[in-house]
């Protein structure tokens, strides 16, 4: 049985509302679903709006981020008819450090229960830097009692000493403090901010690819955000500060054509893999400047092999720098053979081929699992973080630092003075 299985989980209850922000540098949007029989998500209400006030992740203009967020959570609550109070969102991993530690508490003798995995946290606790980072996910990796590795629970079990091997993952506080301050400007509370490619790979991968190793890839607009599961869980995350908008601002200044016009013949005619016919296939493309009152006065006519000379490059270094994150972190050969890729960016022409010559790896791209009520529209990968933030509010599992570091078991004077008998003796 994986570590997954065997953590206890968090239900919410039948019918309550559960509602998710994406804030992301092309687009934000707000899913709200509602928890039916059987524990699973219908979703009643979707909002999506082009984002504003951000760039590469990061906010750069917090009236008009808070702004664009009010517009996407307005549209999902007048589709459901709900009003809705809190919301768990995301945060790019442009502003997270991934650690791993191990830590050890002494248990003399006694049942390990939730109270030492609360004095686990708070080690972990220590690598905040007050003022400076906040600790997002504690994750555990694995256990130990008495020094014997391979525990997946060690809820109910005896020793001396508990070891915890966690991934930490510290946020930068400036960072959730913008983030927060936009949500709470639209009138709502933030439940939980979730790391960005931990949501992904929750909504893309299998169980056995999680289990077995293997990396999420998930290319937004402004970040490519990578993320490492291994027996299970997330043990590593990280981010390029590259996506697809680069790939448009290429096209833009290679073309001389408006982003508009760029991102759309993007879609259209992009590809990061050369083939025989592009010289002959051409493609209309209105320049800049060249504009009457209603619509182009001319489009140049340019073959299709300059698109992909100008594609191909941006999408190779975006590749490059993943595989050289993943080399520096240790992660490379630790993660398996296994890529999969999500995010709007991974829908372009010949990503994955040109994925798997980079990386060395076998790559598949990846859709989000189809939840109950999800419209057609709304559920490509480009939606990959929004439905993997939902998994995460039903069932934030293998994360320590959803339970308070404080020692809240045993209420009154007699719990409060056995609770610090177990901590300190």
């Amino acid at each position: 049985m994986s570590m997954t299985a065997s953590r206890r989980i968090r239900h919410r209850p039948r019918g309550s509302i559960v509602a998710v922000v994406d804030v992301g540098t092309t687009k934000i949007v707000c899913f709200i679903a509602r928890v039916e029989d059987g524990d699973e998500l219908r979703i009643i209400g979707v909002g999506h709006q082009s984002s504003l006030g951000l760039k590469a992740g990061t906010i750069v203009d917090m009236a008009s981020c808070t702004h664009a967020i009010g517009q996407a959570v307005n549209a999902a609550e007048q589709m459901c008819g709900e009003t809705i109070h809190e919301v768990l969102v995301n945060l790019s991993a442009g502003h997270i450090e991934s650690h791993g530690v191990t830590i050890e508490v002494t248990i003399a003798g006694h049942q390990v229960g939730d109270l030492d995995l609360r004095r686990a946290l708070a080690h972990a606790r220590s690598m905040e830097r007050p003022g400076e980072t906040e600790l997002l996910h504690a994750i555990p990796t694995g256990y130990a009692i008495d020094g014997n590795r391979g525990i997946e629970d060690p809820r109910g079990m005896f020793g001396q000493a508990l070891g915890v091997q966690l991934h930490a993952v510290t946020a930068n506080v400036g960072a959730i403090k913008n983030l927060t301050t936009c949500i709470a400007d639209t009138h709502l509370a933030v439940d939980r901010c979730c790391v960005s490619p931990y949501a992904s790979g929750l909504s893309v991968l299998v169980e056995d690819e999680k289990e077995l190793g293997a990396t999420i890839v998930d290319m937004g607009g402004g970040t490519t955000e990578i993320g490492v599961f291994l027996d299970g869980v997330l043990v590593h995350s990280d981010c390029v500060p590259v996506g697809g908008a680069h790939v448009t601002s290429d096209l833009a200044r290679g073309l001389t054509t408006p982003m508009a016009h760029a991102e759309r013949i993007k879609t259209l005619y992009g590809s990061c893999i050369a083939t025989s016919t592009d010289d002959r296939e051409l493609i209309d493309v209105p320049q800049v400047g060249e504009f009457g009152e209603d619509e182009p006065v001319q489009a140049n006519h340019l073959p299709r092999s300059l698109l992909v000379g100008i594609i191909q490059p941006r999408m190779e270094e975006t590749f490059e720098l993943v595989r050289q994150h993943l080399e520096v972190s240790g992660f490379y050969q630790v993660a398996g053979r296994r890529v999969v890729l999500t995010g709007g960016a991974s829908q372009l022409g010949g990503v994955r081929e040109l994925a798997q010559l980079v990386l060395d790896k076998q790559v598949r791209i990846g859709k989000p699992k189809r939840l109950l009520g999800q419209p057609e529209a709304v559920s490509g990968s480009a939606f990959a973080t929004a439905v993997g933030l939902l998994a995460f509010a039903q069932h934030p599992v293998e994360d320590l630092s959803g339970l308070t570091a404080g020692s809240q078991v045993a209420p009154g004077l007699f719990g409060r003075v056995g609770s610090w008998l177990r901590e300190n003796l």
